[in-house]
């Protein structure tokens, strides 16, 4: 019983992070992985750190030379 609710207790927490981050604009790095293995098998996955960086650039268009934030 106690395995159970640590278990539903660890699935909600990992949700609300989960929740969190797409509020600011950061894909879940778990699913991209998912996504990769599975559609993209002989493709290389980015590790989370050129995942993190690669969502922000693409996010704020760092890279195109101007910067695009929120305000």
């Amino acid at each position: 019983m106690t395995n159970v609710i640590a278990s539903r207790a660890r699935l909600v927490c990992e949700l609300v992070v989960q929740t969190a981050n797409l509020m600011v604009g950061i894909p879940d790095y778990q699913t991209y992985v998912r996504h990769r293995r599975t559609n993209h098998p002989r493709q290389p996955i980015m590790s989370y750190e050129e995942f993190f960086r690669e969502r922000q650039e693409a996010r704020y268009a760092v890279s195109k030379g101007r910067f695009r934030g929120c305000c």
